[in-house]
């Protein structure tokens, strides 16, 4: 089935490409719109995670430059049954997530500054196990090919203004109105289609990983209040706003009216009847830390004369 929707997604996003190549340039500009779009596939497939990441401008960490964070992502990992994703911290304060990579094999995730300055480490775990749930459900590859394909079909709906009025097309100025609003609407449209369903399953999934739907649940709710919070780099890239666990758009952009989440109430609710459903619910994860996290300072190693064991610190003293 994730191939099929993936295929189905392809095939809706390059027809709309298409159209507004017709309205650039006639039949020729269709067929290089077709010839682009194929060639955008191609390369959203093997390049879309990177390139979604440089938007973002995240810094990888490893064990050594952020130990709790990574930590907690390789221990949900483990628990997943996944490869060890590549990790990332975003520059940004709102807090926030996402996923992304073409399968398990090639994936990363990555959290931004603010997730891991305000939230537990419960409420971390939770969330990186939502955002590795996509992972293992195989949303990541939906996810960062639609925020390549809906950024460039938006990119091309402007040249079509710019060129389309001295064109031949079938519609005349009409067609390019049409190119104007209805191709970044269709694409906003197919993004909501494929993201409502797959968050509340990740939700889900990401409750059994963490083995606490309440984590997540707290997150969530954590999350929601932290909207509030601009994400300037979302916003000037919103193409990429569903593959994020919350919406990080701040609502003042027309983009908002549609939004690619479901509510976060509803996504709490679902989470608070799983919890209430589980019974006994598996272990939590061992979130014990030896060493500061990368917003502190030490490293990990005690000092001399200290205990074996030193005390946790980070953002989660």
């Amino acid at each position: 089935m994730n191939w099929f929707r993936t295929a189905l997604l392809l095939a809706g996003l390059t027809a709309v490409f298409m159209g507004v190549g017709a309205v650039i340039g006639g039949q020729q500009g269709m067929l290089i719109a077709l010839v682009i779009a194929v060639g955008l596939n191609i390369f959203s497939y093997w390049n879309s995670d990177k390139l979604v990441l440089k938007m973002h401008q995240a810094r990888e960490v490893d064990a050594r430059t952020a130990p709790e964070y990574y930590g907690i992502v390789r221990e949900l990992a483990t628990r997943a049954q996944l490869p060890m994703p590549r990790v990332y911290i975003l520059d940004e304060d709102q807090p926030n997530a996402f996923a992304t990579g073409r399968n398990p094999d090639n994936s990363a995730v990555a959290a931004t500054r603010g997730l891991l300055k305000l939230m537990s480490r419960e409420e971390v775990a939770g969330v990186m196990a939502h955002e590795l749930a996509h992972i293992k459900n195989r949303d990541t590859l939906t996810m960062t090919i639609t925020a390549t394909l809906a950024g460039a079909i938006s990119m091309l709906a402007n040249f079509a203004f710019l060129f389309g009025r001295n064109r031949q097309n079938p519609l005349g100025i009409v067609g390019v109105i049409l190119a104007m609003i209805v191709a970044p609407l269709a694409a906003m449209i197919v993004q909501m289609a494929i993201s409502r369903t797959r968050e509340y399953s990740a939700d889900r999934l990401g409750a059994e990983i963490c083995g606490q739907p309440m984590w997540l649940a707290n997150a969530l709710a954590n999350l929601e209040r932290g909207r509030s919070i601009p994400n300037e780099e979302a916003e000037a890239v919103p193409a990429t706003a569903h593959m994020f666990i919350v919406n990080p758009l701040s609502g003042a952009r027309m983009d908002n009216l549609f939004s690619t989440h479901p509510n976060t109430q509803n996504r709490i609710a679902k989470l608070r009847e799983y919890a209430a459903a589980l019974g006994e619910s598996p272990a939590p994860i061992d979130t014990t830390v030896t060493a500061s996290g990368p917003w502190g300072r030490g490293g990990g190693s005690p000092r001399r004369g200290a205990s074996a064991r030193p005390p946790r610190r980070g953002p989660w003293s």
